[in-house]
């Protein structure tokens, strides 16, 4: 049995210890809200890893989710989310399996099976749907492996170019997938909470209300923090907290679901709209993303490509920064993502030279000066 005095023993003896492994703890602004060590990013072209390129698929009026009939079938679409697709996913997802639920099937083909398809095909699982997906690649192969994975759902529309109704149907989808993601949370799935610092070159403007002040709820611990509160050298500095989805453990994740609950997949391009309605199922659910806009005659959707650079992983570093004139950094288990660009209307998936200079550059010169004292 434990004595009362072994315990004060102990107890002595703790600080002892802690001041051992932890000689130099810095300050407080050395420390996430959270109380996590804010540690710096190795940045060098030797540590690079990998430079790849992704498009998304982007709509200037929004995403789409709508039924239509064609013919004896039921097409409803659920694409065109800009950067925002595995944000989104989920409640994107949610709005089109309502559709669904509203016809008297129960069997329907799933195109596509990137972070909508899948969890569009996951949903209609649940409520006892038999599912089967059709796409030309599967992960690691779709633009959402490409991903930075960001619970954030950023460049999905051009403001001015949205109805009321649109923006309506934006929150609903958004306020389904914050909810769906919050399940998943765990290693299993590479879902985890996570600190971001928003670097800004100008004080925030207390007139306007930007996206994060207007969802604040979905950003918690979002605060405005003073220069002794943060460690990069930085005169404006925003703090908020979100998910970061990690999708080489994700997306094979949920398609160990999708089978395990029964899910069939056939890998099979398709032409055109007439080559989709050869398909048998009653009800098809068109997740294909930038493929919509050949397969369904979408012409307002284009191509926005995104390029990533990846340096060695850094187990110490858990916290994402943004705005680092237009760059950011989200710490992967796969690697540490450098990001990143914004190119409308390139269709090349190959990286351009100059913009993995600008990315290394930038972020090296943002890291070397931020303040690390473990370093």
């Amino acid at each position: 049995m434990t004595s009362r005095r072994s315990v004060l023993q102990a107890a002595t003896i703790l600080p002892f210890l802690s001041g051992c492994t932890n000689p130099l703890r810095g300050n407080n602004r050395n420390y996430s809200p959270s109380g996590l060590p804010l540690r710096r990013v190795k940045v060098s072209d030797e540590r690079v890893i990998r430079t790849i390129a992704g498009l998304r698929p982007f709509r200037r009026s929004g995403f789409v989710v709508k039924a239509e009939r064609m013919n004896n079938t039921i097409v409803i679409h659920n694409y065109g989310h800009g950067g925002g697709g595995i944000t989104l996913s989920w409640g994107t997802a949610h709005l089109a399996m309502e559709l669904a639920l509203q016809t008297q099937h129960r069997r329907c083909a799933v195109l596509g099976a990137g972070a909508v398809g899948l969890a569009t095909a996951r949903l209609m699982q649940d409520r006892g749907w038999e599912v089967t997906i059709y796409s030309k690649d599967l992960t690691p192969n779709t633009t959402s492996n490409v991903a930075g994975g960001q619970w954030s759902p950023t460049s999905v529309y051009d403001e001015g170019y949205i109805t009321p109704a649109f923006e309506a149907q934006f929150e609903v989808a958004m306020r389904h997938a914050y909810r769906y993601y919050q399940n998943l949370v765990s290693p299993t799935y590479g879902v985890r909470w996570i600190s971001n610092y928003v670097i800004q070159s100008e004080p925030p403007d207390s007139g306007v209300q930007d996206f994060t002040e207007k969802y604040v709820d979905m950003y918690p611990q979002h605060m405005d923090l003073t220069q002794d509160q943060h460690p990069f050298d930085a005169d404006y500095v925003r703090h908020y907290n979100t998910m970061l989805i990690e999708p080489a453990i994700y997306l094979p994740q949920i398609m160990r679901d999708f089978y395990n609950a029964g899910g069939k997949v056939q890998i099979r391009e398709f032409i055109d709209r007439a080559d989709v309605l050869t398909l048998d199922e009653p009800v098809i659910i068109n997740c294909t993303g930038l493929g919509s806009r050949a397969l369904f005659s979408d012409d307002e959707l284009i191509p926005i490509k995104g390029q990533l650079t990846f340096v060695i992983p850094q187990e110490e570093v858990n916290y994402i920064v943004i705005g680092n004139g237009g760059l950011y950094m989200f710490p992967r288990k796969d690697g540490i993502l450098l990001g990143g660009t914004f190119e409308r209307n390139e269709w090349s998936l190959t990286p351009d030279p100059v913009e993995t200079r600008r990315i290394l550059d930038g972020h090296r010169g943002f890291f070397e000066k931020m303040d690390d004292p473990w370093a």
